[in-house]
């Protein structure tokens, strides 16, 4: 087991991420036993640390409410802070006084993406680096040459295996719940595959818009928000080999297989929508046309899924909030039974949170009578998540463990940007549709062949229309 990391220093402790997620997770960690070092926060807010103490207490209070546990104390107690210019040699003097004797730092870059080299050069030059792991935040890069250079950048400084890159949605409960139930399972293994499997759908919906966040979103869109890294690791997931052994690189290197067999897209295979209303937003421009919606349908190139389309959609400002994947299965080759029998009666249905691990299957029986006839109906089981780690706790966790299996590597990054490049280059209208709706109506003829879309029902329990 590598060694654990004995300093956790967050740079950009004054933020909003680390106030509304990071904060939490670490009187989380506090309260099973797994957080006992020293936690350094280092901003440029002008502050001390009574007042980094309090913007911590206040996080605890917002979002867990609870800010005077025996947990929320320790962590108050481990507590230092450095303030202090990101680009200025003498912050990180400081830094480097207050890591005293730690061995093997863990910096988590919770700051802009522009900082990322500057703060990586003076972790380097400071000497503060030494022996070190690094957190980096999404997003990584905006496109594949942005990619390759932030890796360039991180490189530098840092081997490959002292870097994490943090996705939070693959130390998700339901996403791990995903794996498991593909490789625990012997029953699946011989239909997961083009002869059984007719097509896959993934939906990514959210019921609220940009929400005063129009200037980022400005920049971003949805293909960069959520296709180049959450739906493509849900793809992964659903379509990797198995790998030798969970942990370690094994399972990594699966994924990567399945994104460089990802064929080369096709400008007919997107439809890019955005709700009325968007244009309203703060920081929006007027004729903004950018995407707040996205459709796709992509192709694996590979022995197991050659010919199986694997439809992905995400959107703002849609009916319901809620992630959600369709393994549809392909019709019975012959009718025994003398009746109407819909295609895509056979399903495994995967939903992936937030509140909720649940997993179904479609089938049909026979209704009550005495004729042959039948009617579908859905095997459904939910787990609750009241004692599974959050993401962020997870993955924090694993990073000061020096367990990686959960961060995306560097060639997974680059090779998402490879197929996403060619997908926001290719242009093309920006349909506008309702807020409420499920989207414009040019996306439902990508799925017309394949049956239409199945959208998620509120709860999750049951298929959606």
């Amino acid at each position: 087991m590598s060694e654990k990391s004995d300093a956790l220093v967050l740079l950009g402790a004054t933020g909003d991420l680390a106030h509304r997620k990071i904060y939490p997770a670490l009187a989380a960690m506090i309260k099973r036993g797994s957080l006992d070092v020293p936690v350094i926060g280092v901003a440029r807010s002008g502050w001390g640390l009574e007042q980094f103490q309090g913007r911590v207490r206040d996080s605890l209070e917002k979002r867990t409410g609870d800010a005077s546990s025996p947990a929320a104390d320790k962590l108050i107690e481990q507590l230092r802070y450095v303030d202090g210019d990101y680009q200025a040699p003498e912050t990180f003097a400081r830094l480097k006084e207050a890591l005293k004797d730690a061995k093997r730092p863990l910096f988590y870059l919770a700051i802009p993406p522009s900082l990322f080299g500057p703060v990586v050069k003076q972790l380097g030059e400071s000497g503060c680096a030494e022996n070190a792991r690094v957190v980096v935040e999404k997003p990584f890069g905006r496109d594949f040459a942005s990619a390759k250079e932030l890796n360039r950048t991180l490189h530098q400084v840092f081997s490959e295996s002292s870097i994490f890159r943090i996705d939070h949605f693959l130390g998700k409960e339901p996403v791990q719940n995903l794996l498991y139930f593909r490789f625990a399972n012997s029953f699946l293994e011989p239909i997961w595959n083009r002869n059984y499997i007719e097509s896959v759908q993934i939906t990514m919906a959210e019921t609220i818009g940009v929400e005063g966040r129009g200037k980022f979103y400005e920049e971003v869109g949805a293909i960069r928000d959520v296709v180049q890294n959450h739906l493509l690791e849900v793809v992964a997931s659903l379509a990797m080999d198995p790998p030798v052994g969970y942990w370690g690189e094994s399972q990594r290197d699966e994924r990567i297989k399945v994104l460089r067999a990802i064929s080369p897209f096709s400008g007919q295979s997107l439809v890019r929508g955005q709700y009325r209303g968007y244009r309203g937003d703060t920081g929006v421009a007027p004729d903004s046309e950018v995407e707040t919606y996205a459709a796709l349908q992509v192709h694996l190139n590979s022995w197991r899924w050659q010919g199986v389309p694997f439809f992905i959609r995400t959107g703002k400002s849609l009916p319901v909030t809620a992630t959600e994947v369709m393994v549809i299965l392909k019709a019975p080759p012959q009718q025994v039974f003398d009746e109407p029998v819909p295609p895509q009666s056979n399903y495994f249905r995967f939903r992936l949170g937030p509140d909720q691990i649940s997993i179904a299957v479609g089938a049909r029986t026979k209704s009550p009578g005495e004729r042959m006839a039948g009617e579908e109906v859905e095997l459904y089981v939910c787990n609750s998540m009241s004692e599974a780690k959050e993401a962020y706790e997870r993955l924090i966790g694993d990073a000061m463990n020096g367990d990686a299996t959960l961060f995306a590597r560097e060639d997974s990054v680059e090779a998402a940007w490879a197929i996403c490049d060619p997908i926001i280059n290719t242009g093309g209208p920006v349909y506008r549709y309702e807020p409420g709706s499920w989207g414009p109506r040019e996306a439902d003829r990508m799925v017309a062949a394949s049956g239409g879309w199945y959208n998620p029902s509120q709860n999750g329990n049951g298929r959606g229309t």
